[in-house]
């Protein structure tokens, strides 16, 4: 059964993005370098939950995983988003870089300047205009052309039932997965962790990916369960829901793990060029919100998902994946926001608007990419085992 785009879907996902344009007008005529900054907070989260749609996808190929065969068509979908928010970044860069990366002043490079900055001066090798543009287009073209690779395969598959589509998909994910491993960290590097120039940390590359995975499990979670609401995917029983259930409250327990322990060694070692990075969260009003992340992000969902039967629930996952995807957002904030636009930030017409028009695009795209192929593959070689699975 294919997905019927209706007129409420469209409806709603255009006003939606009516809202965000207009949002994001009234946030250039009233403070650019903060609506700035607010695209790349949605752009880079939206960015992260399109990139978990593939990545959830090649795993469960290189795995030869059979739970999954009925739902993996809304990661497919998912990762349709990626070409827009691919345009979205590189006009960031192109046409607001200056201010948002510090590193991008050519004086701070320039020893003769007084401006010069001895650590920024040392990282030129990495952090330079021609070599970032460079990794944004290998970057984005690979996940790209996977997500692709991987969309046409999965729906042959359903035209000639043929196993070479299955076969294909297996190999595109070995190196898929090779790509996304060295890719994550270095798109993170570059789009959040260069804001903050002089600070480094090596742990950052695996704390983006586990609030990518986490953030982009959530928005699965609740499209599936939208999806049954409606009347479609009802091969998916609560077996489905636990496994995916499990998937996000393992990462969130993950992403907490990684969160105290780059605050943990930050803090103990005491260096004035790394802790200078929280010091700016618990400064500049953001005090509130750096706790109100590690509570939303951990002990909420920790609280709402840990029982078994919880997972197994249609009510409690949407409430746990509900709570995950908005503080994953506040997360992506508190990673960009201190560094871009220090004091001058703020929750109101302009985030919340942005994020409505990337969320009502997001929408759009994945809702009509679900109407172009059947919701749940009909000739999948692990069909039969999705379809009778039990845990």
């Amino acid at each position: 059964m294919k997905y019927t785009v209706t007129k409420n879907n469209k409806m709603i996902a255009i006003i939606m993005m009516a809202v965000g344009v207009l949002a994001i007008a009234y946030g250039f005529m009233t403070n650019p370098n903060r609506q700035w900054a607010n695209l790349l907070v949605d752009n880079f989260y939206f960015m992260a939950i399109a990139l978990c749609g593939t990545f959830f996808v090649a795993v469960q190929y290189m795995a030869q995983a059979g739970w999954s065969a009925v739902v993996k068509r809304v990661p497919e979908a998912m990762g349709q988003f990626l070409p827009v928010s691919a345009v979205v970044m590189f006009i960031i860069f192109i046409f607001h870089g200056h201010d948002l990366y510090h590193w991008t002043h050519k004086e701070l490079f320039d020893p003769a300047s007084p401006e010069y900055d001895k650590i920024i001066a040392g990282k030129a090798g990495y952090l330079n205009t021609p070599f970032f543009l460079i990794r944004m287009v290998l970057c984005f073209g690979l996940w790209i052309l996977f997500t692709r690779m991987f969309r046409k395969e999965s729906i042959a598959e359903d035209l000639d039932s043929s196993f070479k589509h299955f076969d294909k998909s297996i190999t595109l994910a070995a190196a898929f997965l090779v790509i996304f491993a060295v890719s994550s960290s270095t798109s993170a590097w570059d789009f959040l962790m260069s804001i903050d120039t002089h600070w480094f940390s090596t742990m950052f590359g695996w704390y983006t990916f586990a609030g990518l995975f986490v953030s982009g499990m959530s928005v699965t979670i609740l499209l599936i369960l939208y999806l049954k609401n409606k009347g479609y995917m009802q091969e998916v029983n609560e077996n489905h829901l636990h496994d995916v259930g499990k998937f996000l409250f393992g990462f969130s327990i993950f992403w907490t793990y990684l969160w105290f322990c780059q605050f943990m060694l930050i803090w103990y070692a005491n260096l004035p060029e790394e802790v200078y990075y929280f010091q700016e969260r618990w400064e500049h009003g953001y005090k509130t919100l750096f706790i109100l992340n590690f509570f939303i992000n951990f002990i909420m969902p920790f609280l709402v998902l840990m029982a078994r039967d919880t997972k197994r629930n249609k009510k409690f996952l949407f409430v746990g994946a509900a709570i995950v995807f908005c503080g994953h957002w506040l997360d992506v904030f508190l990673m960009v926001m201190p560094g871009t636009v220090k004091a001058e930030w703020g929750i109101g017409i302009i985030e919340i608007g942005t994020f409505l028009g990337f969320l009502g695009l997001f929408i759009w795209i994945v809702f009509h990419s679900l109407a172009k192929a059947n919701v749940v593959p009909k000739h999948h070689p692990m069909l039969n085992e999705s379809l009778r699975h039990h845990i």
